[in-house]
């Protein structure tokens, strides 16, 4: 399977230099930043939108992509990837924008994006890192087949203050089936 994949009203696909405005609108919100690594810029200047952009085409393999309606882009969904011994094992992570919170989106993207992972990479393991205030992106993680791992203690700090971090795996051997957007 090929990128974009999905189909009716959402799809995962590369990102595309129109993108800049979509990302302004969507990522430039406090809530969404709270939820991610520091390196996520708050606010989301259009500099930093076309930054994000020439970067994202750089990359070898492709591994962040849009979650997009027809329109616009509405979030995003990637891979870092991980070498030496852990180069079977890759994280993910994912945000959305505000508005479309709530209406299972999310889950969706990851089912289909993970699926594609799996077989576009050959991964063998895929990991998520949650903050412990963030129980809608567990919930997320454990409607898309992720099994919690673990609760890593004190593990990082995030706006000054030090807290817990969940960590969630999907092993390839795990899957059922092919996963359709259905959105």
């Amino acid at each position: 399977m090929r990128l974009p994949i999905g189909n009716g009203d959402y799809v995962v696909r590369s990102y595309d230099s129109g993108d800049v405005a979509a990302l302004m609108k969507y990522a430039d919100n406090a809530a969404i930043a709270r939820q991610l690594l520091d390196h996520f810029p708050n606010p989301y200047t259009e500099e930093a939108a076309h930054e994000w952009l020439q970067s994202a085409k750089k990359q070898d393999p492709e591994v962040s992509f849009a979650i997009a309606t027809p329109d616009e882009l509405i979030g995003g969904i990637g891979l870092l990837l991980r070498d030496d011994v852990f180069r079977h094992t890759a994280e993910v992570g994912y945000w959305l924008g505000e508005p479309f919170w709530g209406r299972g989106i999310a889950t969706r993207a990851l089912r289909i994006f993970t699926r594609w992972a799996f077989r576009e990479h050959g991964f063998a393991r895929l990991e998520a890192r949650v903050f412990e205030f963030n129980p809608a992106s567990r919930r997320v993680l454990e409607k898309a087949e992720f099994t919690l791992e673990g609760r890593l203690r004190h593990s990082v700090t995030k706006n000054g203050q030090l807290m817990d971090m969940y960590l969630y795996a999907l092993l390839a051997d795990q899957l059922e089936g092919e996963e359709e957007w259905n959105g």
